[in-house]
């Protein structure tokens, strides 16, 4: 039997279909600036709450990690889903069953119920994220991808920087307030998805009975894979060890709170600017440049003892990680078919997610044995990436490829 045709490539088209596609990334971010919204104002303040609840410090560090172990093992398997049956149902799902697990812990939960619940949210958020950017680069045309991509991220990254601040309000003596805020945004980011016929219209997906055709590891996805596990590297050691490198230098949790708006807010605008150069530049060396600008400060914010440096460096490292980001995901998608995006994001996704899982565990424990390990380890490794990066993308051509003209590119 011959194997079925796979869908054609999304390609560049008339003024109105590229006034459709924007119409339906606008609408995407506003889904993920919602979710993330709700998600970040309870992150900063869960391990406290935990602690509240007579979690010890390894059931906390346990019950955090279960987020990205979850991602790690179900990233794949939705982007395959989202590959089968369309991106909205992978979407809506991921944000009902993040809602539902939001209201869960309202109930009169056990320490490993909390785990549990953890490790579900990891596995819907995981979903969403790879569903959306499945919808956008099935969509978009390449030429625009970068762009249309760092929309994305620039509302993941509003959200998270917009939630905490939201979440200080409430307090952690308020934490159910905060589950159900987060349960009612993410069921209110549903609405567009299943209401908007632009969003609707561009899940091309429809159910096949045939097999998914499989899967190439191509070099543009090898090459972005080393640059998604450079970035989940870095994330990691902070995630475990930011806050701790600054109590030592003397900083408050006020100094401390606002030095993960100081990285997240320039991020939010910086991305949109980064997906531009994506679509004009040679995205090969974005990345790269974006993810030595990353390694370079991991390697010195140990050697660094006044607070108002240490921020000023977390600010201007958020440019490398936004620059990064929309040049390794055009890269890696040009020329995958639409049936393909999903499994391409899920490995991706799944790469950066299980860095993270990785470096914050071994982190703190590196970080015991001497402040300067976690943040030197995370750079070299990273750096030897970046070079594999770099050989495995050096026959390939970094530009965009414009299929046709349009209007306000």
């Amino acid at each position: 039997m011959p194997e079925p045709m796979p869908d054609p490539p999304a390609a560049a088209g008339t003024i109105n279909d590229e006034q459709a596609t924007s119409t339906m990334v606008r609408r995407l971010a506003l889904v993920v600036f919602l979710e993330w919204l709700g998600a970040g104002a309870i992150i900063p303040l869960f391990p406290l709450f935990l602690k509240d609840h007579g979690a010890s410090p390894s059931l906390i560090g346990l019950t955090m990690s279960a987020f990205f172990l979850a991602g790690l093992l179900t990233q794949f398997p939705a982007g395959r889903l989202a590959d089968r049956i369309g991106r909205r149902p992978v979407l809506v799902g991921g944000l009902f069953v993040y809602a539902g697990a939001c209201l869960a812990c309202m109930l009169p939960v056990s320490t490993w119920g909390f785990i549990a619940l953890r490790f579900i949210q990891g596995g819907a958020a995981g979903a969403v994220e790879v569903a959306s950017l499945a919808l956008v680069s099935s969509n978009v045309p390449i030429e625009r991808r970068g762009r249309a991509i760092s929309r994305i991220f620039s509302a993941q990254l509003a959200g998270t920087a917009v939630g905490p601040l939201l979440g200080s309000l409430a307090g952690v003596h308020h934490m159910s307030l905060l589950f159900l805020a987060t349960a009612m945004a993410c069921t209110v980011a549903a609405i567009p998805v299943l209401t908007s016929s632009t969003i609707r219209s561009h899940d091309v997906i429809h159910v096949h009975h045939e097999p998914l055709v499989r899967l190439v590891m191509s070099r543009a996805l090898l090459g972005a894979v080393f640059g998604a596990i450079t970035l989940g590297l870095g994330i990691g050691v902070y995630e475990a060890c930011w806050t701790l490198l600054l109590n030592d230098r003397g900083a408050s949790s006020a100094i401390i709170a606002l030095s993960w708006t100081a990285f997240s807010v320039p991020y939010v605008f910086f991305v949109r600017a980064a997906g531009w150069f994506a679509d004009h530049s040679d995205r090969r060396a974005l990345a790269a440049l974006g993810l030595l600008v990353s390694v370079s400060f991991c390697i010195a914010y140990p050697f660094v003892t006044s607070i108002p440096i240490l921020l000023a460096m977390g600010f201007l490292e958020s440019m490398g990680f936004a620059f990064a980001l929309p040049s390794l995901q055009a890269m890696m998608t040009e020329g995958r078919t639409p049936r393909e995006l999903g499994r391409v994001q899920g490995i991706y996704a799944s790469s950066q997610t299980g860095a993270i899982a990785l470096a914050s565990a071994v982190a703190g424990v590196l970080f015991g044995m001497h402040m300067f390990l976690p943040f030197l380890v995370s750079a070299g490794l990273g750096l030897l990436l970046t070079l594999a990066l770099l050989v495995t993308w050096a026959p390939l051509d970094g530009h965009a490829h414009h299929e046709a003209p349009t209007t306000g590119s």
